[in-house]
């Protein structure tokens, strides 16, 4: 009997370990600002104040090039993606025109791009835009900037542009780390 609820006790000792594990946070994958070019480092005086994982589409529309007569191209119409924590728990969601990155709470905010820098061979580039004041209150108040890194696809489409599908619209998978900063 005394082997029995030994072994109980050890059972139960082993699963609540695990459980308590399972809770964790995972940990934080922040980017080390001299690892990213230097175009999308965020200006020293700032922390991060929320890491992000974007999973959404991008939608492009075949458009006539403006600047050059009878052209066309796939052009960036805006994005759509949840906006996931490091647990994979929506936070937020991103989405536009105008680009617009909002909270679960209902706080939002949109951005100015400031620079770009390229991605690996076929994802977006990365990006680092400053954002405008934040409307509502909420987890986007106070945030100075916002880093697009860690990018997946997004790219434009090869598909064929030209007159006959002008103004079709295709959307592209993608995936970006979104790491937002606050002044420190």
């Amino acid at each position: 009997m005394i082997i029995k609820s030994t072994l109980a006790a050890a059972a139960v000792v082993a699963l609540s370990a695990c459980a308590s594990n399972m809770s964790a946070p995972m940990p934080s994958m922040v980017y080390l600002q001299d690892s990213l070019p230097a175009s999308v480092q965020v200006p020293a005086g700032h922390k991060v104040t929320m890491e992000t994982v974007g999973v959404g589409e991008i939608t492009y529309e075949c458009r006539a090039n403006k600047d050059m007569a009878g052209q066309y191209a796939w052009v960036f119409a805006g994005p759509d993606a949840k906006l996931m924590d490091r647990n994979g728990k929506q936070v937020g969601k991103y989405f536009g025109p105008p680009a617009t990155w909002e909270s679960m709470d209902g706080s939002k905010l949109t951005a100015t791009q400031l620079a770009v820098a390229p991605g690996d061979m076929g994802n977006i580039p990365l990006q680092l835009v400053k954002a405008n004041p934040a409307m509502g209150m909420g987890a986007m108040n106070g945030v100075t900037y916002i880093q697009r890194v860690k990018t997946v696809g997004g790219v434009a489409p090869t598909s064929a542009c030209a007159m006959g599908n002008m103004g079709a619209k295709q959307m592209v998978k993608y995936q970006a780390d979104y790491i937002f900063w606050k002044a420190a």
